[in-house]
């Protein structure tokens, strides 16, 4: 692994997975403790489109840049065959734009939010996600979140940390609530 050192400390991988509320949550407040401190965060979402509250808020915070998830194709398992591989191309492309973006610009945090679900159903290639992982420059940080990570990327973590669901309102039939899932 490259993973040159700057102020004695070597960048790292996180994992935020599980069934419970707050996987990205924990992202953004890792994304903005970083920013607070002066660091450059480079923040992409995967499966999710941009009408979120924490999408407008992460665009006024100096020093995260967020990558636009430009097209949105619903849920998986309601996609046609073809919405499958328009996704699956359009989201691999973000992928590696972002990576790119991210190692070539100096970036010191990189987010991928819901790349494991990304991963999971393939519209990702897990293999270009975990190459880039074991290649990154050292002193990038990559934080990525969803469920169900593969045994791959948790053994290449640093961090992992699962969050579970206990009780969740869904659960009694209340739906998603605008300014709290989203």
């Amino acid at each position: 692994m490259n993973n040159d050192t700057r102020n004695g400390l070597e960048s790292c991988i996180h994992i935020y997975c599980g069934d419970g509320k707050g996987k990205t949550s924990a992202a953004i407040g890792l994304a903005v403790r970083a920013a607070g401190r002066g660091k450059k965060i480079l923040f992409a979402r995967f499966l999710k489109h941009d009408d979120s509250g924490e999408v407008e808020a992460l665009r006024r915070i100096p020093g995260i840049c967020l990558k636009p998830c430009r097209k949105s194709f619903g849920f998986f398992y309601q996609m046609t065959k073809e919405q499958k591989q328009e996704a699956r191309e359009y989201y691999t492309s973000l992928f590696h734009d972002v990576w790119e973006e991210a190692a070539e610009n100096g970036f010191d945090m990189l987010v991928l939010d819901e790349i494991m679900a990304a991963c999971r159903y393939g519209l990702v290639p897990e293999d270009d996600v975990t190459d880039r992982l074991k290649r990154r420059p050292g002193t990038l940080e990559v934080v990525m979140t969803g469920r169900e990570p593969s045994r791959r990327m948790t053994d290449l973590a640093d961090y992992v940390s699962e969050i579970r669901k206990v009780k969740h309102p869904f659960d009694r039939g209340i739906g998603a609530r605008e300014g709290i899932e989203y």
